[in-house]
């Protein structure tokens, strides 16, 4: 059996989407005028909402706004998303757009480990090492977790080089991450590899924290400047810090 809409859930509704296109609040009468009740069919409708907590004021007098109940809603939401599904299709558009490697990599308590990618379809590729660490001081995502994780710079032992290029001078890479933190991406020029170039970028939550790190990848001979690729790769961070209920970034 299937049954209608509840009028009265509808009306219910429609006053919180009123309220959510309000920047300061609205009264019982202006909201009774926008969803065509009569007063009192509003106020009683906003006092089942204010009990539940989904709306909310300060005073008798003062006009209803949005209440935290929604923010706990939203976070339970939010909180489900898998991040990696929502991240499958941007993974594939990047690599369409660019004809290079993207990766998809998570934050863990001190380095990012790379969960996906999406190869490339030339014939020379640089694969992804999927599920190992990226290496903090030496690829472009582990700048990027340094510069927006929130966590400390590896010690001076740890600072192995792996190339001729790799940074092993911790106030050096203290530089950097710097400047990755300040223009919102990070790149590395053979540094790990000496024939692979990479450019990453961060994804962020709603909190403003650091969820993911979108990478491209390439050989150095045919990605000379990475930062060539810097608009579809912020393009794509952005669409995916939106997915998973972000606006913007920490710095």
């Amino acid at each position: 059996m299937q049954y209608g809409p509840v009028a009265s859930v509808g009306r219910a509704l429609t006053l919180l989407d009123e309220l959510r296109d309000s920047e300061h609040g609205l009264g019982v009468n202006e909201l009774a005028r926008r969803i065509d009740v009569n007063p009192s069919t509003a106020s009683r409708l906003l006092a089942t909402l204010e009990s539940a907590g989904l709306v909310q004021r300060d005073g008798a007098q003062v006009p209803y706004r949005l209440g935290l109940t929604l923010v706990t809603l939203a976070n339970r939401v939010l909180a489900r998303l898998d991040l990696q599904a929502l991240a499958r299709p941007v993974l594939v558009e990047l690599m369409e757009r660019t004809g290079e490697t993207s990766t998809l990599s998570l934050p863990s308590a001190r380095e990012a480990i790379t969960v996906d990618s999406a190869p490339s379809r030339s014939s020379v590729v640089s694969m992804a090492r999927l599920g190992q660490p990226s290496v903090a001081h030496a690829t472009a995502v582990g700048k990027v977790m340094l510069a927006f994780g929130g966590g400390p710079l590896p010690p001076q032992r740890d600072l192995i080089a792996l190339t001729n290029r790799t940074i092993t001078d911790r106030t050096r890479l203290a530089a950097e991450v710097a400047a990755v933190r300040e223009r919102g991406y990070g790149t590395v020029f053979g540094e790990r590899d000496a024939d692979v170039n990479a450019i990453a970028a961060p994804v962020f939550d709603r909190d403003a924290a650091l969820a993911a790190i979108l990478g491209i990848q390439a050989p150095a001979s045919r990605l000379e400047d990475p930062a060539r690729l810097l608009g579809v790769l912020l393009e794509q961070a952005g669409e995916l810090t939106r997915a998973v209920g972000g606006t913007g970034s920490s710095r």
